[in-house]
């Protein structure tokens, strides 16, 4: 993406526009799905998702002003550049947001979510999130046992979920562990 200071919920395309391959993002270690977020609670795929890497505890979040109560002050929160000790994991049920990572030059790639979008962020990945034009995304929140709310805004490079995390980038060339979903 590029380095404007403009409103952050626009695209911010590089000019020329370039586009990072999916292949390019699990490099990173970022596992992502497309699922049916319309019978979401039915829905096999997800269940498969959650069962496979245990996804005990989910929620659901509106994210917009009229239903987030501290709305301005949540975003400002999530798009300050932070890192968790724990994966973030999103599945997008309506609307649509972004969210910025870094790449292994420290670059940041604007990787869109939307409906039916499922993305798992590692743990120790530094990322933040801001809505697109919209203002709207009602997302299901997913964590392995009782969720971790702590982000740890930049710089935190002392942290061990960020060194395995780049102990990983290192040696890792493109697997995941991702869980098979049609």
């Amino acid at each position: 993406m590029d380095d404007s200071q403009e409103d952050q919920r626009l695209p911010h395309h590089r000019e020329p526009k370039e586009f990072i391959p999916l292949d390019k993002l699990s490099e990173l270690g970022i596992i992502s799905w497309r699922l049916n977020p319309d019978n979401w609670e039915k829905d096999e795929n997800l269940k498969k998702i959650r069962e496979a890497r245990g996804y005990t505890y989910m929620d659901i979040c509106d994210v917009c002003p009229e239903k987030l109560p501290n709305y301005e002050t949540k975003i400002k929160n999530f798009f300050e550049e932070h890192l968790h000790t724990d994966e973030e994991i999103r599945y997008c049920l309506e609307g649509s947001g972004y969210f910025d990572v870094r790449d292994e030059n420290d670059q940041w790639i604007r990787v869109a979510v939307k409906k039916g979008g499922m993305i798992v962020l590692p743990a120790g990945m530094y990322h933040r999130f801001t809505l697109d034009t919209d203002n709207y995304i009602k997302a299901m929140r997913l964590f392995v046992g009782e969720p971790v709310w702590t982000p740890y805004n930049r710089p935190h490079d002392h942290l061990p979920a960020r060194k395995e995390y780049l102990d990983k980038l290192v040696k890792t060339e493109g697997g995941n562990q991702a869980v098979e979903a049609h």
